[in-house]
């Protein structure tokens, strides 16, 4: 990967080190007061030395998730919905009568969030609550006719762009992936 950063002659000067680092640099006879009036290269790095970074399980887990969420934001769109409400409506039409206390501790959503959301998606005729089969002071989570059109539409377009999105692992590779961030959050 390079990565360049150049100052172009018509463009804003670059904002100058302070303190050691300002130092450090005019001894190496780097910084504004070494480049020629010309717009000369501030920096420049042929190839970015990120081996510390990717050793780090952190690191190379974000940097798959802001791709497969970049996948997954792209389809919801059209739904408008956000993944945690996609997520909400997913788990509620596989789990009818759920309470709001499962969705919080599955999806680690606090309780104050999860009840703005549900009323939400209520408002959205989405979602509707009645009250819980077996316990009186709990009421359950239940998909109208358009939420459940909806889920029934979004989860299969949903799996196929990130099947699409994936498709360069090996099934076996994608199984194992699967089961190893599983293991990570389970």
């Amino acid at each position: 990967m390079l990565a360049h950063k150049t100052v172009e002659p018509d463009s804003k000067p670059v904002r100058s080190l302070r303190g050691p680092r300002a130092r450090e640099a005019q001894a190496a006879g780097v910084g504004p007061e070494s480049e020629s009036k010309s717009g000369a290269e501030v920096f420049a790095v042929d190839q970015v030395d990120a081996s510390f970074l990717e050793s780090l399980l952190g690191y190379n887990a974000r940097r798959a998730s802001l791709s497969l969420v970049g996948v997954f934001m792209r389809c919801m769109e059209r739904f408008d919905l956000k993944i945690v409400e996609f997520s909400v409506l997913s788990l509620v039409g596989s789990n009818p009568g759920i309470t709001s206390r499962q969705l919080c501790q599955q999806l680690a959503v606090l309780p104050p969030n999860m009840v703005g959301m549900i009323d939400a998606l209520g408002k959205r005729g989405f979602l509707e609550r009645r009250p819980h089969p077996r316990d009186g002071r709990a009421t359950g989570l239940y998909l109208t006719a358009a939420g459940g059109e909806l889920v029934e539409t979004a989860e299969p377009e949903l799996k196929n762009s990130e099947t699409r999105a994936i498709a360069h692992l090996s099934a076996a590779e994608q199984a194992q992936l699967m089961e190893l961030l599983q293991k990570l959050y389970r």
